[in-house]
């Protein structure tokens, strides 16, 4: 972590990640000492969005780069729902697949509910299935998604104890804004889920020690929305353009804005970005360790 020049703390995704990237890798070595195989993940794409492409490649590189065993399923995008469900019935079978993963958005035409439904709970990695939404509503063990875990992991690396801070949570999509609620819930803050139709969001912002942007708009929240102090995490990657004809990625926060008035405040890149795949692998690790105790 990092000052700015406002003095305000950048909280450094990108190192943490590759903090946890090596704990996992270390986890890998041990459990293929003792279970004789690595863990395995699969991921599976459908059509050909690409970004999509992107992030799949980089999922795949650091799944091999951490020991584990990587396994890709790439789809036409034309692949019927039918055709889906049976390739996630063979990796549910197979007992070299610890975790599979669905990269969204799912085409047109495809059930991304019914897909998503299909995947085994227990290798269910990307947190999503109902079952594991239950265990994370319930205070239950379970896979937790991986954007909202890496966030509360650098909350947590920032501030430590979160017990009795008030946090705000700006959207409320089932895979980040939920689940970064209910772990909030869990650390025992207290926790206000905020959306498109909260009546003056900026003062409801004000009351938090904790800010967490998950709504997909570019530079949303401002400076004047921040308490003094805050720690405010950035989960929005958004591309605008720029004067120059170009473009260049921004957050749902305005970074030099809010920098002069934050506590702590993750950037845009390297911040939230790095920790999800970093957290996918420890997933993965939790999934496949689960299995080897399961008789």
């Amino acid at each position: 972590m990092s000052a700015g020049a406002s003095g305000a703390r950048r909280i450094d995704g990108k190192a943490f990640a590759a903090g946890l990237r090596a704990r996992v890798a270390g986890q890998v070595a041990a459990f293929h000492q003792q279970a004789g195989r690595v863990p395995g993940l699969a991921v599976v794409l459908v059509g050909e969005d690409p970004a999509s492409q992107v992030y799949v490649r980089n999922k795949g590189r650091e799944t091999v780069a951490a020991g584990m065993a990587s396994f890709e399923h790439r789809l036409s995008a034309d692949t019927p729902t039918a055709t889906l469900l049976d390739l996630i019935a063979r990796l549910n079978a197979d007992d070299r697949v610890d975790g599979i993963l669905v990269q969204l958005p799912l085409p047109k035409g495809v059930d991304e509910a019914l897909v998503l439904a299909a995947i085994d709970p227990a290798k269910d990695v990307d947190g999503f299935h109902v079952v594991n939404a239950g265990r994370l509503a319930l205070g239950q063990p379970g896979l937790v998604p991986c954007t909202p875990l890496g966030c509360l992991m650098l909350l947590e690396d920032t501030l430590g104890d979160l017990a009795g801070l008030e946090a705000v949570v700006i959207g409320r999509s089932a895979i980040v804004g939920k689940p970064m609620a209910q772990l909030l819930l869990s650390r025992h803050c207290t926790v206000t889920l905020a959306h498109s139709r909260t009546r003056d969001l900026p003062a409801v912002c004000r009351r938090a020690d904790i800010v967490v942007a998950a709504v997909g708009r570019p530079e949303l929240v401002r400076a004047d929305w921040i308490k003094p102090g805050a720690t405010v995490i950035d989960v929005g990657i958004n591309r605008v353009s720029t004067p120059d004809g170009k473009t260049r990625l921004v957050g749902d926060v305005a970074f030099d804005d809010v920098e002069a008035v934050a506590g702590a405040l993750t950037p845009v890149p390297g911040g939230v970005g790095p920790m999800t795949i970093a957290c996918l692998l420890a997933n993965t690790m939790q999934a496949a360790e689960a299995r080897a105790r399961t008789p």
